[in-house]
This record gives structure tokens, C-alpha cells and sequence, in this order.
């Protein structure tokens, strides 16, 4: 977790707080909030945080635990083009983990970590229903069925010309 602080402009703080307003400040809508909030920042680092914890009347610790719990919410930025490689049960069968270690070894990163060019992320997630196409990759909302690891590298100059 890297501790890289975040500072928030007026104009951006002003977006949040009226962001958590739209949901009436209602603590109940701590999940909708957030994922509001995410999908107009990109990301939830920890100064967001604080701004949804005081306008919502939620304790951080609690925001905290969502935004860390639920595999949705991401702490850091994702790349342009965050490439998510699906490790539910068919796809880890059919060889998911070659296919991410290959991506891995490609753009020198780790799960969870962004390029240094910001074009690309890497992260895992559970079953996107398309289990008969696994191994399954998805590069922003475009899915790849049957990706072995010598596909790899073709997927990824896709999104580099």
C-alpha cells in the first residue's frame, strides 16, 4: 500500500460532498456513495475517504473496511486500460494463472499494480459468466475468451498502437 498523499482541490471536494449529498448523506447509501464517487475519480485514496466519512456521519474506519472488502473499490489508479483476469473456478482450470503470470511477466508489474506510463493495471476477479470461454480476460469492458498465454502479448499491442 503506497502511502502517496493525495491533494484534493476545491473543485474536487465539492464534487464529493455533492456526490454523498445525491444520497442524502444517508450512511445507508455508504456502498452507492462510494461507487459514485469512484466512477467520477477512478480510485478511493484515503483523502476521498475522509471527505465521504465526515459528509455520510460514517466513521473512516468503517469506509475504510468497505472501500478494502468489496474487490470493486480500488485505493490506488488504474491504468487506461485495466486488464482484470478472471480466477473463478473454470477459468483457474483451464489455466488462468499461466495466462496472468504471462501478463505479469509483459508489463512488469504485479496484481494490483499500474504501469509506470499509466496505460496499464492488473487484477484478478471472480467469475465474469462466461465460464464456457475460460480461461477469460477482460481489458476495460472488452472481453477475450479462451486466452492462452501466448495471446498475451497480442492483447496487450492491441491497446498500444
Amino acid at each position: 500500500m503506497s502511502n502517496i498523499k493525495v491533494e484534493l482541490k476545491k473543485n474536487q471536494v465539492d464534487k464529493i460532498k455533492e456526490i454523498c449529498k445525491s444520497f442524502n448523506n444517508n450512511p445507508g447509501e455508504l456502498i452507492n456513495a462510494l461507487h459514485k464517487v469512484q466512477s467520477t475519480f477512478g480510485y478511493l485514496p484515503a483523502e476521498v475517504q475522509e471527505v465521504v466519512s465526515q459528509e455520510m456521519d460514517v466513521p473512516l474506519s468503517k469506509v475504510y473496511g468497505v472501500v478494502t472488502f468489496y474487490s470493486f473499490f480500488s485505493m490506488i489508479p488504474k491504468g487506461k486500460y485495466p486488464i482484470s483476469i478472471c480466477t473463478g473456478t473454470a477459468c483457474y482450470v483451464r489455466g488462468a494463472e499461466t495466462v496472468l503470470q504471462e501478463f505479469k511477466k509483459e508489463l512488469g508489474i504485479e496484481v494490483g499494480e499500474t504501469t509506470a506510463d499509466g496505460k496499464f493495471s492488473i487484477g484478478c476477479l471472480r467469475c465474469v459468466g462466461a465460464c464456457g470461454l475460460a480461461p477469460v480476460v477482460m481489458v476495460g469492458e472488452k472481453t477475450y475468451g479462451r486466452v492462452s498465454p501466448e495471446m498475451v502479448k497480442d492483447i496487450i499491442k492491441e491497446y498500444n498502437e
